[in-house]
């Protein structure tokens, strides 16, 4: 069994910390609800949903060899299903995700995990008394698998709320939660480790250059099972444009399915094209 030294209590002070910080920025005007109507319309059908990116990189809490060392990659994508009103003024998409987890450095180079994370949900808009954008809530389904049977069979699904606003002209703030189910007969401790949600807080030093992004997960248990994922990203373009080079420290658990019961610490370096999904959630100049 691994030992490693307790990370939530550090984690939650660093996002703490980063949050007071961000309360003092100057605030901005949201959007409109006609320009955010607006926005809607004019966006493509067939987005990115989550970042995609090819990093490689080594752990930081074991020896480092073949074994040790790997490649991750993910492919996200999103697809607007209707722009029309539904009620509550809601719209209807569906997502699909898979990452991926690569021995690059072993000999005829096998993939050791491959995660698949296929939902359906609706997303509305919220606004203030002014009629200024204050967040975008999602509801949905999300079943998320190994697609291997027999005892490395890993799934869970989860009905999932989540919503994002600003908390300042840089930053957005994103707070989701689930409702699981289907998970007992492969992966019955799967919530002391995943917990009932997560914390993501996205900051940019630099609009358009250079952006830190938190990730926090605490399991049920009162002990330091859990996960803090931190990203820095830096874009080295002088054109606009959603390509970075990105920096990844995944330090806890559930990074991948197959061994969510695992303490990981990986320190990873590579590309990634951003996805602007939350972008018109930031404050205007």
């Amino acid at each position: 069994m691994l030992k490693y030294k307790p990370f939530i209590n550090t984690s939650t002070a660093l996002i703490l910390g980063l949050l007071f910080l961000m309360c003092y920025q100057i605030q901005g005007q949201n959007l409109t609800r006609s320009e955010v109507r607006d926005t809607m319309q004019q966006i493509p059908s067939f987005t990115i949903h989550k970042d995609n990116y090819f990093i490689t990189g080594v752990p930081t809490n074991m020896a480092i060899n073949s074994s040790t060392a790997n490649a991750k990659y993910q492919i996200s994508f999103k697809q607007m299903i209707t722009r029309s009103k539904l009620p509550w003024d809601t719209y209807l998409y569906l997502t699909y995700s898979q990452k991926a987890f690569w021995d690059i450095f072993k000999e005829s180079y096998p993939f050791k995990e491959i995660n698949f994370n296929p939902t359906i949900g609706v997303g509305r808009a919220f606004f203030d008394k002014n009629d200024r954008l204050k967040g975008i809530g999602t509801f949905h389904f999300e079943h998320e698998s190994n697609g291997r049977d027999s005892i490395f069979s890993r799934s869970w699904n989860r009905l999932s709320a989540t919503y994002n606003t600003t908390i300042g002209p840089k930053t957005i703030l994103s707070i989701k939660g689930w409702i699981p189910f289907g998970y007992q007969s492969g992966n019955p401790e799967l919530l002391d480790y995943v917990g009932l949600g997560e914390l993501r807080l996205s900051y940019d030093f630099v609009p358009n250059r250079f952006s830190i992004e938190l990730k926090l997960r605490k399991g049920l248990q009162w002990d330091t099972r859990g996960m803090l994922r931190t990203r820095l990203f830096y874009r080295p373009f002088k054109k606009k444009g959603n390509q970075y080079f990105m920096l990844e420290w995944f330090a806890g658990h559930a990074e991948n399915l197959i061994n969510y019961e695992r303490f990981t610490s990986m320190v990873r370096f590579g590309y990634v094209i951003k996805t602007d999904e939350l972008n018109f959630l930031k404050r205007k100049k």
